[in-house]
């Protein structure tokens, strides 16, 4: 039997709730295809874009203070660009943006590239070497290694290109073109050597769920000196409708900006009948076809954004009702998770039109207006501009952030000594003298003590004559280095420095279970929580941590415990999960769990986990469902359908298409409520 799934039955002051900003000043309109970027010092910039008001294309730069909420129009010089949309603004060496192609009134698509110095509000155009690629627009771009990598997108006749190259920004030389994926309006992002895209509109005119990804490392086309060849890639032609005829004029709009049309703007010259270049590096892709966590991308307004090793879809609101969510993909497994439902994020009284995020990724923020019209003192309505900001920290979603990921997710370490551990830096040394007895030859010259593990305090042991005997109050000694306490552990070095009574005794006592304490010790040596240490915390150590993170104030452990449970949730361990958040008052975990907890109720409550809760416990569990749910057999789910999809299973056999020619079924010999499928194609 299962439960009916957790309703969000309380009010959005409980637990995160993503702030709503209102803006003032020179609001931009709700401009088509312009760049929205996140430069730092808690500022946007916009740029171009097409008014569907106005049939006006501009070539102005905003800028949006998130502290003051205020809009400004920046008065800009140099070799200002034509108007342009569709366009790409990359944030490079942290004070510029690296302006790349577009289409501007004409209908002309742009090859030039344009950088704008965010200090001194100047463009510059750089002298480019080597074939220009072909001119499009709705492309995709990104930084990585002093190079612009340039992907797909669309040019004349309406065409979709399936080319990628990249610009060497140190000798402003483009690289010959070579043949990828036909994709516009998809994703783009570099992680772990690997050049990856997502989403977008294939060469069929359909929304895409496919992931492809580039190896970029060990190609001799990305690691040696270029070689150069054409510029000029292959296309697929299809037909696809665009606005009217944008007007060459420059006509006063109801955003009280003039279009910028008397700029000159250039687009791409070249041939296009030479055949593509084949890729140095290989090339992988992965579609998704069905899964209890996968949003379709046929329905919503998608957002996607690479952080921690992820690719996050925001799926808002549509003008049509619409199921909305937060999901992650994560790149290590290709696995979805759903990271909240929409509800929790999104009002249904907005409309999001972009999308940008802090280098870090740790931070991200939608713009968009209210759908319903609001005038202003000049009777233009609000609907027409992008008035309001959404904030979203990530982190508040189990989202580590770039610079923490890459080392929680570290394998190699540098310690000559340790090659073999997983542990990185210094962690890996320090970890082999964490608790050895000064008999053993240890060094330690501090002792901690925990609660025992698995102690019912609730009634006494009997020993053979009948009469009762006392538990035992403390666990084993666990030997530690004081120094490594101090610089580690904040509050110990506040105790240390107070002089209390462990000073002198050179011994402590913590009221936690024993395997928790020991878990939150070795990670003050190693930094880490990973699993496959010798002595890496279970799941249920992680969630004890999460308690003491708490306790202790120690919000990057805090962080570290809450990715890896949201990550690591199951069967077994949901229970135990759900009840530390409570105590740990991280709510957004809480309610994953507990969500967790009643789509697979009739498990749940056969694990060790759920029974070890306290009778309060399990009755607070029971009251997350919502007043109105009502538990359902498994048959009764059968009929609807949603038994599978309740437990994330397959009923049928698991298939996995490898490579172009070879296709794989396969039927496991464990009963299919143990099998978990994906629905994945490998290609």
């Amino acid at each position: 039997m299962t439960a009916s799934p957790v309703r969000n039955r309380k009010s959005g002051s409980e637990g995160y709730k993503p702030k709503i900003i209102t803006t003032v000043g020179a609001k931009p309109a709700c401009l088509v295809n312009a760049s929205v970027t996140y430069v730092g010092n808690d500022q946007i910039y916009a740029f171009g874009g097409f008014d569907q008001y106005t049939d006006e294309v501009y070539n102005h730069v905003l800028r949006l203070n998130l502290t003051t909420r205020q809009w400004n129009l920046v008065d800009n010089y140099g070799d200002i660009p034509g108007v342009r949309m569709g366009h790409t603004a990359n944030l490079w060496d942290g004070d510029k943006l690296l302006v790349f192609g577009g289409e501007n009134e004409h209908r002309q698509h742009l090859c030039d590239i344009i950088v704008f110095d965010l200090k001194t509000a100047y463009w510059t155009q750089p002298e480019l070497q080597g074939p220009a690629p072909r001119g499009r627009a709705r492309h995709s771009a990104v930084i990585h290694d002093g190079k612009l990598y340039i992907s797909g997108g669309q040019t004349g006749h309406d065409s979709v290109l399936d080319d990628i190259c990249y610009l060497d920004l140190k000798t402003w030389t483009w690289s010959r073109s070579w043949r990828f994926v036909p994709r516009y309006d998809h994703a783009s992002w570099i992680w772990n050597g690997r050049l990856w895209i997502f989403g977008g509109i294939n060469d069929d005119m359909e929304k895409s769920n496919e992931i492809w990804w580039l190896d970029l490392r060990g190609s001799p086309g990305f690691d040696s000196a270029m070689a150069y060849g054409t510029g000029d890639r292959q296309m697929v032609s299809k037909y696809r409708g665009f606005p009217g005829s944008i007007a060459a004029q420059a006509p006063t709009g109801s955003t009280g900006y003039t279009a910028n049309s008397g700029v000159q703007s250039y687009s791409s010259q070249g041939a296009s009948g030479r055949s593509p270049y084949v890729l140095p590096g290989s090339i992988s892709s992965l579609k998704f076809h069905s899964s209890p966590n996968l949003p379709s991308q046929a329905a919503g307004m998608h957002f996607h954004i690479f952080s921690s090793g992820c690719m996050l879809d925001f799926v808002t609101p549509m003008e049509v009702t619409c199921e909305t969510s937060l999901s992650s993909l994560e790149l290590d497994s290709l696995r979805w998770q759903k990271l909240a439902d929409g509800k929790e994020i999104f009002s249904p009284t907005y409309r999001w039109h972009y999308c940008t995020i802090n280098a870090e990724g740790t931070n991200a923020w939608l713009l968009g207006s209210p759908v319903e019209p609001t005038a202003d003192g000049n009777g233009v309505t609000g609907s027409e501009y992008l008035s309001d900001v959404l904030a979203i920290d990530l982190r508040k979603y189990g989202i580590l952030g770039n610079e923490l990921a890459s080392t929680y997710r570290a394998k190699v370490p540098s310690s000559d000594a340790n090659f073999s551990s997983p542990l990185t830096g210094i962690g890996a040394d320090l970890s082999t003298t964490f608790d050895i007895s000064p008999e053993s030859g240890g060094d330690a010259d501090f002792i901690i003590t925990a609660d025992p593990d698995d102690v019912d305090y609730d009634a006494s042991p009997v020993n053979e004559a009948g009469s009762s005997t006392t538990v035992a109050s403390t666990s084993r000694p666990i030997y530690v280095h004081r120094l490594i306490l101090q610089a580690r552990w904040p509050h110990f070095k506040r105790m240390w420095s107070a002089q209390m009574a462990e000073f002198h005794s050179k011994k402590m006592h913590i009221p936690e279970p024993y395997s928790a304490v020991r878990a939150f010790l070795y990670y003050l040596y190693t930094d880490s929580i990973d699993s496959s240490s010798q002595h890496g915390p279970t799941l249920v150590d992680v969630a004890g941590m999460l308690v003491m993170s708490n306790v202790y104030d120690m919000p990057r452990l805090r962080l570290l415990c809450v990715h890896r449970l949201g990550k690591e949730l199951d069967i077994e361990h949901a229970a135990i999960i759900w009840e530390r958040a409570g105590t740990a008052t991280e709510e957004w975990l809480k309610r994953r769990a507990a969500t967790f907890c009643l789509q697979n109720w009739g498990r749940i409550v056969r694990t060790a986990g759920f029974k070890s809760l306290s009778h309060q416990a399990i009755i607070d569990l029971c009251s997350e469902s919502d007043t109105e749910s009502r538990v359902l057999n498994g048959d009764e789910l059968d009929e609807l359908g949603i038994l599978g999809r309740s437990y994330g299973i397959s009923n049928g056999n698991r298939k996995r298409s490898l490579g172009s020619a070879n296709t794989i079924t396969g039927t496991d010999d464990e009963p299919d409520d143990e099998v978990e499928d994906d629905g994945m194609d490998v290609n």
